[in-house]
């Protein structure tokens, strides 16, 4: 039995991985580095393009609730993340170079997995997985149309720069994490607010780089900060650069315990090694002599070295409610399956979860079972439910959210309290998924 995976990312790679581990021999097709996608920037397989960061570990949070999950059913690229993890509070970043070399080796040194390094331009006639993300060629995408006799949507993403630790100032810069709550990983840059209004000022009047192929439709969870600007002059003290329970003890605060900056920029550590970081929440898609302009108003970041700029690329994705099943199969071809954000799921840990789930579903298609279907009291199952619900007005892509998981009924006390809420439902959640794997699995 042999399956092709199209497409290397983060979901590629995982289903490639279960189902090679599961003795299926796969082709796993990636077209880098001989043709490129505008935002990769090495050939290696599950690089993270954007953000560095797979959200949240906290008890309370939608994101933990799914990398546990995750683990649960044996994904190899979450155990990976965690033994790459770079210092960033509550929440799973890692070192992407060091993580990214890592599944590559794994992947290539499979003796059931063969690499295929060019485009795959048609849909395959055998047993594939298409998890080419949102950075689908143009080529493949007017096949999976022709296949579906759906349009697919089209929106814009956004890439945040990358600077050099060394070149940070940290006579004004400062490390806290809010509240003073854990570690102190973040590197803070605070602003008074006639820094806030000059920052905001070249922001909203800096060039941008032209939208050429599509109509610009941003996803709400990836927001290039420009457009959050134009929203309103306070709308980024509010949002990314929100200063609340930051606090510098170094300066006046050591005078005036409970003075609050005006605005905080925050860098986020990107590497292993602690050499770069990433400024949180600066998705942009400014001219990059606009973006240097801009990042040497911020105090702190005066001479910063800018290693990698912003940049903005179209992403796409199906209209799954249309083409999808539960199972992630394809409704019209039941040799096809799809997994990662050209579903309409957004993020790194939605993109590995999917890709999974596609394999486990492949897998038991190949030798004649059932194919499962998840219960929305899961993250997982909410996510499949919600990228598969033939009545939606206008599907966009999602991230895990609680809006998401199957409704119960809370006692009055605990209705008040977020965390309890949480817990609930993550306990239910992990118990039946569990269950899942070990009445699917045995």
């Amino acid at each position: 039995m042999k399956v092709i995976i199209a497409g290397g990312g983060l979901a590629g790679a995982e289903a490639a991985l279960y189902l090679a581990n599961n003795k299926i021999n796969v082709e796993l097709y990636e077209m880098r580095p001989f043709k490129t996608t505008g935002a990769h920037t090495s050939k290696d397989f599950a690089e993270f393009v954007c953000s560095n960061s797979l959200g949240s570990i906290a008890t309370s949070s939608a994101s933990s609730l799914l990398k546990k999950e995750a683990l649960i059913l044996g994904s190899n690229l979450m155990k990976e993340a965690y033994k790459n993890r770079v210092p960033s509070g509550k929440s799973l970043s890692v070192d992407r170079v060091g993580f990214s070399k890592k599944i590559t080796k794994l992947i290539e040194n499979h003796p059931y997995i063969k690499i295929k390094r060019e485009e795959i331009t048609k849909i395959p006639e055998t047993p594939a997985i298409i998890a080419t993300g949102p950075l689908t060629s143009n080529t493949l995408c007017n096949e999976i149309k022709k296949l579906t006799g759906e349009e697919n949507f089209h929106f814009f993403d956004a890439i945040a720069p990358i600077i050099k630790k060394e070149s940070i100032n940290f006579e004004k810069a400062f490390y806290a994490s809010r509240w003073d709550k854990g570690e102190a990983d973040f590197i803070n840059c605070p602003m008074e607010k006639e820094e806030y209004e000059n920052f905001y000022n070249i922001l909203t009047t800096a060039e941008k780089i032209p939208l050429k192929t599509f109509e610009a439709r941003y996803f709400e969870g990836c927001m290039p900060i420009e457009v959050l600007a134009s929203r309103g002059k306070d709308t980024l003290r509010f949002g990314p650069m929100k200063p609340v329970g930051l606090f510098d003890k170094r300066t006046k605060q050591k005078e005036h315990k409970n003075y609050q900056f005006y605005a905080v920029v925050q860098l986020r550590q990107d590497d292993k090694e602690a050499d770069l970081y990433n400024l949180v929440g600066f998705q942009t898609n400014l001219k990059w002599g606009e973006q240097k302009k801009l990042l040497n108003t911020i105090p702190g970041l005066e001479n910063a070295q800018i290693v990698r700029y912003g940049v903005m690329h179209a992403n796409t994705f199906i209209n799954s409610p249309k083409i999808l099943n539960k199972t992630l199969q394809s409704k019209n071809n039941p040799d096809l399956f799809f997994a990662g954000q050209i579903t309409g799921v957004e993020g790194y840990n939605e993109s590995i979860i999917t890709g999974l789930f596609a394999a486990i579903n492949m897998l038991r298609y190949l030798k004649g079972k059932k194919l499962i279907e998840l219960s929305s009291k899961c993250m997982l199952g909410a996510l499949l439910d919600y990228i598969t619900f033939e009545n939606h007005k206008s599907f966009q892509p999602v991230n895990a959210n609680w809006g998401i998981i199957k409704k119960i009924e809370f006692d009055k006390q605990t209705r008040k309290n977020k965390e309890d809420k949480s817990a609930i439902l993550s306990k239910i959640a992990l118990k039946y998924i569990k269950e899942i794997k070990d009445g699917y699995f045995c």
